[in-house]
């Protein structure tokens, strides 16, 4: 039996349905047209912000092998004039010639650790005497040491920092002068994933990445007036064939095995110099920030939504993960000093491809008793 009371109400629901799908289509299409609009807009303002770096100077510390070298590079074919610095001289001489053979751009290499003030005023009083001014500075120098909490010592909390924080304040605050005289100018400050997520067996590394972080957001407030522009940027893993001279303690063997595996697998890390178009593109136009892999991302994502959830999921990878091992557990050991039948697979291909490139010329040997520790240029993790 048809209702005929319902039969007259169903022609104005239908009309109530209908002008209810009109507003929601109306309200789609004025949601689509303001986000083209403001896409379109921010499209615009990056590009009227971002600066050619046509005999621009840069100034890139850690840039002799690695990622420092292959932003170098990049900088160099868009026509900037380049000054490095890194501890090794024989290092420096021959990224020095590959990027002027490769780009026919000056060059300035320097000696310098950047853990030392005044190694670093020197550094940067040749470079504004060599080319006059600073456009773009980036402290990429960095040092890793892998290895469980009770294999760490003061001595690589202290290291860490010097380099990965100090090597990250001294530059900085040795270009601010000019550039905030100039009221223009452009600073990076390559940290890593681990100064957003601390992960075990990497804590002076994370503690110092997290300062920097730190450190680079607050710049990025306080010189926005003084038309300095900071970038952050967060790197996951890279394959640069820096892993090879990165540190390991403990049982030094499983470590470098789990970490090389991470840094060369093609799924969870990225190409050196893909990374570095990408963070000299951000320099340019003056972002805020950069976080590097769609891994890294969704882990500071996820880590900002559930912080608990992530440190609880890392206690539970470090069950996992080498103990500290025995009497030797401090000692420290080149990648190079720990391969594994593993780690000379296939699975490694691409990291040892990274590593026989020109950006990685043979690193030092460490000695036993702490003396030439440091290797300048980040891995990132």
């Amino acid at each position: 039996m048809f209702d005929l009371k319902s039969m007259k109400k169903l022609p104005r629901r239908v009309r109530r349905i209908r002008r209810a799908a009109s507003i929601a289509q109306r309200s789609v299409l004025i949601g689509a047209g303001m986000g083209v609009g403001l896409a379109t807009a921010a499209y615009v303002a990056r590009r009227r912000r971002t600066i050619d770096l046509m005999g621009k100077v840069v100034v890139i510390t850690g840039g002799s092998r690695g990622l420092g070298l292959a932003m170098a590079e990049e900088c160099a074919s868009q026509g900037a004039r380049v000054a490095i610095c890194a501890r090794d001289r024989g290092e420096l001489d021959a990224a020095k010639q590959q990027i002027e053979r490769k780009f026919g751009v000056e060059v300035l290499a320097e000696v310098c650790d950047v853990g030392s003030n005044d190694d670093v005023e020197e550094f940067m009083t040749a470079v504004l005497s060599r080319f006059g001014q600073i456009d773009l500075l980036i402290n990429n120098a960095g040092v890793i040491v892998v290895g469980p909490l009770d294999s760490q010592t003061l001595t690589d909390y202290q290291e860490c920092m010097d380099v990965m924080f100090w090597g990250v304040v001294y530059p900085t605050l040795s270009a601010l002068p000019h550039m905030k005289a100039r009221k223009t100018g452009r600073i990076v400050n390559i940290t890593s994933i681990g100064g957003k997520i601390s992960v075990p067996h990497l804590v002076p590394y994370c503690a110092a990445k997290f300062a920097a972080v730190g450190f680079s957001e607050g710049l990025r407030a306080e010189l926005l007036k003084d038309g300095v522009k900071v970038t952050t940027v967060c790197p996951g893993l890279m394959r640069t064939g820096s892993h090879l001279n990165a540190l390991f303690k403990g049982k030094h063997r499983q470590e470098f095995t789990w970490f090389s595996l991470g840094a060369t697998m093609p799924l969870v890390s990225i190409d050196a110099r893909r990374a570095a178009r990408k963070i000299i593109d951000a320099a340019r136009a003056g972002d805020a920030e950069l976080i590097i892999t769609p891994q890294a991302k969704l882990a500071v994502w996820v880590h900002g939504l559930f912080p608990g959830l992530t440190a609880n999921v890392l206690g539970i990878v470090n069950r996992l993960m080498p103990d500290a091992g025995g009497s030797d557990r401090h000692e420290r050991y080149t990648g190079h000093e720990s391969e594994t039948p593993v780690t000379r697979s296939f699975v490694q291909h691409l990291g040892r491809k990274a590593a026989r490139e020109p950006s990685q010329t043979p690193a030092n040997r460490l000695n036993r008793d702490g003396t030439e520790l440091r290797w300048q240029g980040d891995i990132s993790a």
